[in-house]
């Protein structure tokens, strides 16, 4: 274990010091013990370059203690470089109205080469019932 810690340390240094360093690698249980509840879900891909950028692999959702609904979207950079872009959600109430909010502005996020991160929010309101996510060119 000393050994794996070393290896990854010096890993981790290596990263930072040379140019070009950009994938991450990552460790996770192969017969994970949590139980997502995974959406089927719709999808319009309009920029084939941002559906590289960030991909969807799927979206988890549950419900807080407070009744608020909660989604997680889980997103993989398909590429070998750092990858930007900006998203923002939309929610919906029972008549699949907007909830119209102060503020929807489109959240930027990056991702290291080959990353897959997730994205998590929760509904303003206990009313919300769906929810839209759009993914972005990032602003400049």
């Amino acid at each position: 274990m000393k050994k794996l810690n070393s290896l990854l340390l010096a890993g981790a240094a290596a990263c930072v010091l040379l140019p070009g360093c950009t994938t991450v690698n990552t460790l996770e249980p192969a017969q994970p013990v949590a139980q997502r509840d995974m959406l089927a879900d719709k999808r319009v891909i309009t920029d084939s370059t941002l559906n590289r950028r960030a991909r969807i692999l799927g979206v988890n959702q549950s419900t807080s203690p407070a009744g608020f609904l909660k989604i997680q979207v889980e997103i993989q950079n398909t590429t070998s470089r750092p990858q930007a872009f900006t998203y923002r959600v939309e929610w919906f109430d029972e008549n699949g109205m907007i909830i119209e909010l102060p503020t929807r502005t489109a959240q930027p996020r990056t991702m290291e080469g080959k990353e897959t991160i997730s994205i998590t929010a929760t509904a303003p309101t206990p009313r919300a019932k769906d929810f839209r996510i759009k993914f972005l060119e990032p602003t400049n």
